[in-house]
């Protein structure tokens, strides 16, 4: 069965959470197959089932898939302390907009992190609220900064940073040399 591989995939559990049959044939390139490691772990039932039903409800063709997201998302955040580097994400922050002080503060300190702040987002809310997103990318450090800074704003009511080690293009050239050339001048390649 060369370049072939049967692949079995979680089977019913015997708490009744039926996921799909037994075995699937897929075709894998040897690469793949090099990239994939199997693990097994335990959980609590009540665990399980809440597991199984954010696949059911996501779509999702198994357990992998979630369990790989979750750990993506947990090295991703720079709270966990694995080392520094460059993130890129978002930061949201709802806060009181009372009067334009808070808007002028918020504004003053995004500045001062131009490097690290791509885009913002504002929407106005009921109650005299506000919604703002953030659009980052920069070392865990700065983030971190940036987003202690923002706290420390008192009508910010809440802030959430979610990131991603994945990063964006660059967006500006960086010296004359680098102007971007017209599709029509561009070199196939």
């Amino acid at each position: 069965m060369s370049g072939r591989t049967l692949i079995r995939p979680a089977a019913a559990c015997d708490h009744g959470a039926q996921l799909r049959p037994q075995f699937q044939d897929v075709m894998k390139a040897p690469q793949d197959q090099a990239q994939l490691a199997r693990i097994g772990i335990s959980l609590p039932r009540k665990l399980l089932d809440q597991l199984d039903a954010m696949v059911a409800e996501r779509g999702l063709p198994g357990r992998s898939q979630l369990i790989a997201e979750l750990i993506r998302h947990e090295l991703a955040d720079p709270e966990n302390g694995l080392e520094a580097g460059v993130l890129a994400g978002t930061i949201t922050l709802i806060y009181r907009a009372e009067s334009g002080r808070v808007r002028h503060a918020l504004a003053r300190l995004q500045s001062e992190f131009l490097p690290e702040v791509i885009s913002s987002q504002h929407v106005f809310l009921e109650e005299d609220k506000s919604l703002e997103v953030l659009l980052v990318q920069g070392s865990t450090e700065r983030l971190k900064s940036l987003c202690d800074r923002l706290r420390s704003i008192r009508a910010v009511q809440q802030l959430k940073l979610v990131t991603t080690r994945s990063l964006l293009p660059p967006l500006h050239a960086h010296s004359a040399s680098e102007t971007p050339q017209p599709v029509s001048q561009r070199k196939a390649g």
